[in-house]
C-alpha cells in the first residue's frame, strides 16, 4: 500500500496514535511518519512489539518513541502525555485508534472503561498539550456508528454500543474544542480484515467476516483502511466531522424513515 500523504507534508509536526503498536495504529503511525511526522508509539502492555515499530520508522528515517499507557488509567494517561510533550513536543496530530471490550477477563464494564470513558480522558488529557490547531481523529465502525439505527451481531453489540457511547461523548465536547481551535474527525469504516476484532468476531460466529464481505462488496484490509485514518488526519475536515470508509449502503442513518 502507497503512502496517501505526501513526503515532507507533515515535516515538523508531531502525532500520537494509540494502540499502535499493530494493526491499523502501526500501520497509520507508520504512513504519519513517512510524511515527516515525528510519531509516538501507544501501546498498553506489548513494549516489544511497539519497539519493534519504532524500530521499522526510524530505520525509514523518520522520527519515533514508544509510550505505554493504560488508557483506562488516568494518571497513565498524563505521564504518556508528559513524556510526549518532553521528547517530541507540541502534539499536532491525536489519533484515538485503541479500543477493545471482546477480550475475556477485564471485567464486564472493559468495553464502556475503554471505549467511551478512557476516550473522553485521553482527550482531556491531551489538551495541554496540543499545538495550536492539532487536530484529533477518533476511529470506530459503520457497525458501532449506526448501531442505534441498525442491530449488529450479537458478540458485537456490547462493543459497538461502548463505542458510540464514546463517539458521542467526544462530539458532546465539540464546542470546547472548537473554540480552542482544534479540528475533530470520526473515521467510520466496515469490517476491517485481519484485525483482532474480526479474527474474534469469526471465532465467535464463523462466517460472519464472510457474510460481510458478501453483503458490502469488498471489505478494505489493514493496510487500507490506516490510509484512509491517516489521510483524515490532514485532509479537510468533512460533513458532521464524518469520514466513511466502505458502503454504508446497508446501514440506517438516524431520521431515515
Amino acid at each position: 500500500m502507497t503512502n496517501p500523504l505526501a513526503p515532507g507534508s507533515l515535516d515538523g509536526r508531531v502525532a500520537l496514535v494509540t494502540g499502535s503498536s499493530r494493526g491499523i495504529g502501526a500501520d497509520t503511525a507508520r504512513y504519519l511518519a513517512g510524511a515527516g511526522a515525528s510519531v509516538v508509539i501507544n501501546y498498553r502492555s506489548k513494549a516489544p512489539r511497539a519497539e519493534k515499530v519504532v524500530a521499522e520508522i526510524t530505520e525509514a528515517g523518520g522520527t519515533a518513541v514508544a509510550v505505554g499507557a493504560d488508557l483506562t488509567d488516568a494518571s497513565s494517561v498524563a505521564s504518556m502525555f508528559e513524556r510526549a510533550a518532553a521528547e517530541l513536543g507540541p502534539i499536532d496530530v491525536l489519533v484515538l485508534n485503541a479500543s477493545g471490550g471482546m477480550e475475556t477477563g477485564m471485567g464486564e464494564d472493559y468495553a464502556m472503561r475503554l471505549n467511551r470513558d478512557a476516550q473522553v480522558n485521553v482527550v482531556e488529557g491531551a489538551l495541554p498539550h496540543l499545538a495550536p490547531g492539532a487536530r484529533i481523529v477518533f476511529v470506530t465502525s459503520h457497525q458501532a456508528h449506526f448501531i442505534r439505527t441498525t442491530p449488529t451481531m450479537p458478540e458485537y453489540e456490547a462493543v459497538a454500543l461502548s463505542k458510540r457511547a464514546g463517539e458521542d461523548a467526544l462530539r458532546a465536547k465539540l464546542p470546547e474544542l472548537e473554540a480552542a481551535g482544534f479540528e475533530f474527525v470520526v473515521v467510520s469504516g466496515d469490517m476491517i480484515e485481519g484485525t483482532i476484532t474480526a479474527t474474534l468476531l469469526e471465532r465467535a460466529n464463523p462466517g460472519a467476516i464472510e457474510a460481510r464481505k458478501q453483503d458490502a462488496g469488498r471489505l478494505f484490509n489493514v493496510a487500507e483502511f490506516a490510509a484512509e485514518v491517516a489521510s483524515a488526519a490532514v485532509e479537510p475536515v468533512p460533513a458532521e466531522h464524518t469520514r466513511y470508509v466502505g458502503d454504508t449502503s446497508g446501514f440506517a442513518r438516524e431520521g431515515d424513515a
